[in-house]
């Protein structure tokens, strides 16, 4: 930590000198302007006119890169923000595995396209505006996507349709996409703390919570996915139980939907209150996986491993939906309300 003294300059101005070694790194000189800006708890942030622009460019160096290293490549510089990406070979044209692998990218990636090809390089541009999201809504977005397949997987378990299962598996894509483009805006604005406001946040303080709650969300999306794999490999698209146990499973989806929304709205509202709520609710089910499979007759080992993933799934979405709450809280008691006065 480095430490400076405030100077009076006149009757109404204070100054302070800046760190050497950090004005080099940043190329401020004498007569260059820089940006104050105001934070939570006081706090007031330094930045240069270079933190003002995105690294907007990067390029990536194919030639020692395999199909699958050069997709994660592509899909990590979309995350750190780059605005345009270049994908090129210096010895000689791009091998065709390489294009599939740029292609595949692009499909997963929300806002990025080809914009042009040549034998030895393409050029990928983004044209997501971090202006045009806000973290919040891409959170609620997210929850709502893997909601969505989670009822239609349980429905579809319930009347042995794979046609609904399959419609299931298909948003896991977009789920992916809205993860992706939530990694991305909490980075840039990690990078870039002028773009905290942009994504809708007043300061950074919240980005790693975001982090987590994402993550967590992504993963229920996957929950989902386990369940509609689970009908499309099942003989008759069903579990081998009987109708009591299948409305059994179906309430505690409609449950565990519960919890994971409210654990989201927590989180958007710095809400302690509903926080206690998700707390409530997760105790009354926690042990409902354990109570249905108690409750069912003789069966054969494989019908029964069956029920047990999909009641795995269901509590597993259930747990992911409390570690969320546990962070709403955290920013929640991190602001005055009726229950905290920070002083």
């Amino acid at each position: 930590m480095d430490t400076r003294k405030v100077q009076r300059l006149g009757p109404s101005t204070l100054a302070m000198t800046l760190p050497a070694d950090w004005a080099k790194e940043h190329g401020v000189e004498k007569g260059d302007e820089v940006t104050l800006r105001r934070g939570g708890k006081g706090t007031l942030t330094v930045m240069p006119e270079s933190a003002q622009t995105e690294d907007v460019e990067a390029i990536i160096h194919a030639d020692d890169l395999d199909a699958d290293s050069l997709e994660r490549a592509i899909i990590a510089q979309y995350v750190l923000g780059r605005r345009v990406i270049y994908v090129e070979c210096h010895d000689g044209a791009l091998p065709s595995e390489h294009i599939n692998a740029i292609y595949r990218a692009e499909t997963q990636l929300m806002g990025l396209g080809v914009i042009e090809e040549t034998p030895e390089r393409i050029s990928i541009r983004c044209s997501v505006d971090p202006e045009d999201f806000t973290l919040d809504n891409l959170l609620e977005r997210l929850e709502n996507t893997g909601s969505t397949m989670r009822e239609e997987a349980v429905k579809a378990l319930a009347h042995g349709n794979p046609e609904v299962a399959q419609r299931a598996l298909n948003r896991e894509r977009q789920a992916n996409k809205i993860f992706v483009l939530l990694l991305r805006l909490i980075f840039t604005a990690y990078q870039n703390p002028n773009l905290a406001r942009a994504v809708g946040l007043d300061s950074g303080f919240p980005l790693i919570g975001y982090r987590s709650i994402a993550k967590n969300l992504e993963l229920t999306a996957d929950n989902a996915e386990d369940i509609a794999e689970i009908v499309l490999e099942t003989e008759g698209h069903t579990l081998n139980v009987d109708s009591a146990t299948m409305r059994r499973i179906r309430e505690f989806t409609d449950q565990v939907d519960e919890v994971t929304r409210l654990a989201v709205e927590a989180a958007v509202a710095r809400d302690y209150d509903t926080t206690i709520e998700v707390r409530e609710r997760f105790h009354e089910i926690s042990d409902r996986e354990d109570e249905i499979l108690a409750d069912l007759p003789e069966m054969d080992n494989e019908d029964l491993l069956r029920v047990r993933e999909v009641l795995v799934s269901l509590q597993q979405t259930a747990q992911y939906a409390m570690r969320n709450a546990e962070i709403a809280a955290n920013l929640a008691l991190n602001e005055e309300s009726e229950h905290v006065t920070i002083v």
